[in-house]
């Protein structure tokens, strides 16, 4: 047998001090310093673990490219080509996003599949001594866990609904409540959108279907059982989005709290929150033309004509009237039969003064266990 030289002795040490690849499940995603996507910046837009960065290890013309040459070419010119490109692109990562990650630090990589791209770079990082890991099953795995866990976590809480006619204040109560440590699954924030006609918000995309069901499934996850979940009314669909079917139907057949609000609270409140029609008319009068299965052009032109006269008043005073507040009690009542024994809230004001009052009180009431308590639980339940 030859012996070895100290250069190939040494150069033997260093393959067999390189980690090899670890991968682990999407339960132990929370486990880690930081979750790393290194898909194409468009298949992180359409979803990814909520909180995950993107780094991808070929950007969306890249994975087109490198997906034609396999095809069209040969799978060994294509893994030729596409090697070249991760290893700039890991290489960029590594000096533009990752030059201040200390020694000790473990992040988590995942691509679609747990292949290749995730794989290349845990091997990098694992040769520079991170402790680096690979989601086993990749985005894959991860939004089939995602699924399946949405069929289960709303049967494990009790959730109470919030329930007002539009300009109630409900989003704003359900903020003040989570400010003061009440859980609240706020659907209409993760749909980025209000769940009316008007809705939208200004210059704001709704998230993708997959994108909405993420972000409810690492909320809940998180939350614990023992306490109520508070949560606004809501149809089947917030703007183009639906809510998951299992927390839907679960939230129809929950208790209710019923908030009223005055006629000119309800007035004030809808001008400062769509004041983005106010400055903007036009966008106002395309969400009216969608009405026009609903009600005559004739109407639709009297909204107009109150905007351009700057009537604002009148016109939210009318379309609470004759639009929202008919179509919301129809819906309510058809979706949630607990209503009537729902204990109502009142007030004259919406300011967030009075909002941190009335989630004070309500939490106090209709808490089943002290926060303090429940936290108490948690830590003797913590692994």
């Amino acid at each position: 047998m030859n012996a070895q030289s100290p250069a190939e002795s040494q150069a033997h040490k260093k393959v067999a001090n390189v980690r090899p690849i670890s991968v682990v499940n999407v339960a132990q995603l929370t486990d880690f310093d930081e979750v790393i996507d290194v898909r194409s910046p468009a298949e992180f837009a359409e979803d990814h673990v909520p909180g995950a960065i993107n780094c991808p290890v070929l950007d969306n013309d890249e994975r087109a490219r490198i997906g034609t040459l396999y095809k069209q070419a040969s799978p060994f010119e294509a893994k030729k080509a596409g090697a070249a490109l991760v290893s700039r692109n890991i290489a960029r990562h590594l000096e533009e996003t990752f030059p201040g990650r200390p020694k000790n630090w473990r992040p988590l990589i995942y691509c679609w599949r747990g292949g290749t791209r995730s794989g290349a770079m845990t091997h990098i990082f694992r040769q520079i001594g991170w402790d680096a890991f690979q989601l086993d099953g990749g985005y894959k795995a991860y939004r089939r866990h995602v699924v399946a866990e949405l069929a289960t976590l709303p049967e494990k809480f009790e959730f109470r609904v919030v329930c007002g006619l539009t300009g109630s204040g409900k989003s704003r109560l359900l903020e003040a409540m989570s400010e003061q440590g009440a859980q609240v699954l706020d659907l209409e924030q993760l749909a980025a959108h209000r769940g009316s006609v008007l809705g939208s918000l200004p210059d704001t995309s709704q998230p993708s279907q997959k994108m909405l069901e993420s972000g409810i499934w690492w909320q809940l996850s998180r939350m614990n059982p023992l306490r109520p979940v508070f949560v606004e009314a809501e149809s089947r669909k917030i703007g183009e989005l639906r809510v998951p079917e299992w927390l839907i139907e679960r939230m129809w057949v929950s208790p209710c709290v019923r908030l009223e609000v005055t006629w000119p609270a309800r007035v004030a409140l809808l001008c400062e929150d769509y004041r983005h029609f106010i400055e903007e008319p036009m966008r106002l009068f395309e969400k009216l033309d969608c009405l026009v299965a609903l009600y005559s052009r004739d109407r639709i032109e009297e909204w107009k004509e109150l905007a351009r006269t700057g009537r604002w008043n009148n016109l939210v005073a009318d379309l609470l009237v004759n639009h929202y507040d008919p179509a919301y009690t129809r819906s309510t009542l058809k979706h949630y039969p607990r209503l009537g024994e729902a204990p109502v809230v009142q007030s004259d004001d919406v300011s967030p003064a009075r909002m941190k009052q009335l989630a004070a009180d309500l939490i106090i009431n209709l808490e089943p266990i002290s926060i303090a308590a429940a936290n108490d639980s948690e830590k003797r339940h913590a692994p």
